[in-house]
């Protein structure tokens, strides 16, 4: 047996020697004249030789010697390129011809670059991009452009620039050829193409960018162009995409603290885009899982009021915690859209908590950790989103930062001996940063992988527990409840590799980790952390969704019996 493994090693390595190999070759190229140099390369095939032969050559074309002189010899295993730079060609003077100056402008042109300066080719075709570029931005598309009056002088060139612009094109009403009730004028407005402006390839193409940007429609083939008496028709086949959802459950229950009634619990929550096809979006989101804690978040999006480029959003939440406090929130803010792929927003809000549990505080000997105040602050916020998908993304990254300022107020509760509020600054400044970074990599139709990290600090010299960011759950640390952390600064980061079945439905599992803060209760630093598996299931008539996660932290065992599942199912129409 030994004799046969020493037999089929060598008869292997005999056979791996032996195999046609594709041997590299070398070149020695050497420049003579005005350039010196000499340098020699290996190279396997012609290909690659070509490549080196253009990189060369290139470089003489770029320092003015447009005719040099070359040929090959064979020495040995070598082939040596003889090259001869020539004599050295420059501009003049390039004039401007019948082109405006103004328009020269425009194009970012500086016509310096070719006043005694080497003739170089790629200099030259940068000048006609730019201006050609900036013709099809100003309305004419079918520009063209050449030299005229070409002298030469000696070892000099001198030319003017001849621009034929054509006709002037302008844009006619976008027309819709898929089955999306979106109204034809709003996305005109949305993309900033406007019937009768003149016709601009780098609208169009941003504003094609920028629907990608609206979750609620889809394509359903690629969009085209049709230029007719001087006019520039944009045909968008866009399909309406079910989004739209409605998902509740409502429990009723005997109230053990007044008997003979009912208690009123569950969730309920609503989700309108794109009302009436005009880009308008609603949410609501209602719950209470017992008789003393609840919350309400509503929102509104009006978009491009006026025929402007401003959207208008609201927003009120509400979040009655058992029998500690009360907090109201509203929002009113301000969205312009910069670029294709830039949202920024100044916002004002005003934040008001107040304290519920004040039976036992009239001989307190110190504030209670839970407060009343009211936090009027300015801030702004900023999104940048290269993601392929905006309701389901694969590939590409989202982030989303947002900074915010203002006077807190803190108020005097009559049930709390007024002593305690001595030597306390009742108003003061206050201020928030948070950030979301999301990352989607997509290696395969199969295969992908989710990242985000997130943070978030706030500061003020009197901060209460009601002031503090909420974290915890299915949108941030799996593996918990709801909002079962306070936190004054945190950071955490989510890994969630996943198996795609189906173009929407994927199995995957996942890690939470992150550091929590809370200076306020005066608690150790938190290190939370969390893992587990679930899937997600695209059904006809919405998505399905189950996680199986658990969590541990300084308050919680990182142990079965203390897992959590979150499931839904989210109805879209």
């Amino acid at each position: 047996m030994k004799l046969k493994f020493i037999f089929f090693f060598c008869f292997l390595y005999y056979f791996v020697q032996h195999l046609p190999a594709q041997q590299a070759q070398w070149l020695r190229y050497e420049i003579s004249g005005q350039i010196q140099k000499q340098e020699t390369v290996s190279f396997r095939d012609s290909l690659q030789l070509n490549q080196i032969k253009n990189h060369v050559l290139s470089g003489l074309y770029q320092n003015g010697y447009l005719n040099p002189e070359s040929d090959f010899v064979k020495r040995k295993d070598t082939l040596v390129w003889n090259v001869k730079t020539g004599e050295r060609f420059d501009w003049i003077k390039l004039n401007l011809g019948n082109v405006d100056p103004v328009f020269l402008v425009k194009a970012g042109v500086d016509l310096r670059q070719f006043q005694n300066r080497p003739a170089n080719p790629e200099s030259l075709k940068g000048l006609y991009e730019k201006l050609l570029s900036s013709s099809e931005n100003q309305g004419y598309p079918f520009a063209s452009i050449k030299l005229d009056s070409l002298e030469r002088q000696g070892q000099g060139f001198s030319a003017s620039l001849d621009l034929d612009l054509g006709p002037l094109i302008t844009f006619d009403t976008l027309q819709l050829t898929g089955d999306s009730k979106t109204k034809r004028m709003f996305l005109a407005r949305y993309m900033q193409i406007s019937p009768g402006e003149p016709f601009s390839q780098k609208k169009v193409n941003d504003g094609l960018r920028q629907i990608k940007n609206l979750p609620y429609l889809r394509w359903g083939g690629e969009p085209e162009m049709s230029f007719q008496n001087e006019e520039a028709t944009l045909f968008l086949p866009l399909n309406d995409r079910r989004i739209n959802s409605i998902d509740g459950i409502i429990g009723f229950l005997p109230n053990e603290l007044e008997g003979g009634r009912m208690l009123v619990t569950g969730q309920f929550d609503l989700a309108l885009y794109n009302v009436g096809g005009r880009g308008r979006n609603y949410e609501l989101n209602w719950q209470r899982f017992n008789q003393f804690s609840q919350s309400l978040n509503i929102s509104a999006l009006e978009p491009l009021v006026l025929g402007s480029g401003v959207d208008i959003m609201a927003s009120f939440a509400l979040l009655k915690e058992d029998t500690t406090f009360l907090n109201r929130d509203f929002r009113l803010a301000f969205g312009y859209r910069m670029g294709s792929n830039t949202y920024m927003k100044v916002f004002s809000r005003r934040q008001a908590g107040d304290l519920l549990a004040v039976a036992n505080l009239s001989e307190a000997t110190s504030l209670p950790q839970v407060g009343d105040f009211r936090f009027n602050n300015y801030g702004f916020g900023l999104e940048k989103s290269w993601l392929d998908d905006r309701f389901f993304p694969r590939r590409g990254a989202l982030v989303d930062f947002e900074f915010s300022v203002g006077n807190k107020n803190i108020l005097v509760n009559t049930a709390i001996p007024p002593g305690l509020y001595e030597g306390l600054d009742l108003r003061s400044l206050q201020y928030y940063i948070k950030g979301n970074i999301e990352k989607y990599f997509y290696w395969n139709s199969r295969w992908g992988i989710f990242t985000g990290f997130s943070g978030g600090i706030m500061d003020n010299p009197n901060l209460f527990i009601n002031d503090l960011f909420r974290l915890g759950g299915l949108r941030s640390i799996r593996g918990f409840n709801e909002n079962f952390f306070f936190a004054d600064n945190y950071a955490f980061i989510n890994i969630e590799p996943r198996y795609y079945f189906d173009t929407y439905s994927y199995f995957m599992i996942f890690a939470d980790m992150g550091r929590l803060n809370n200076k306020v209760q005066q608690l150790p630093v938190d290190y939370p952390f969390a893992a587990g598996l679930g899937f997600s299931l695209e059904t006809a008539g919405g998505i399905f969704n189950f996680i199986y996660a658990l969590g541990g932290s300084n308050t919680q065992d990182f142990a079965l019996n203390f897992s959590k599942i979150h499931f839904g199912y989210t109805g879209r129409f």
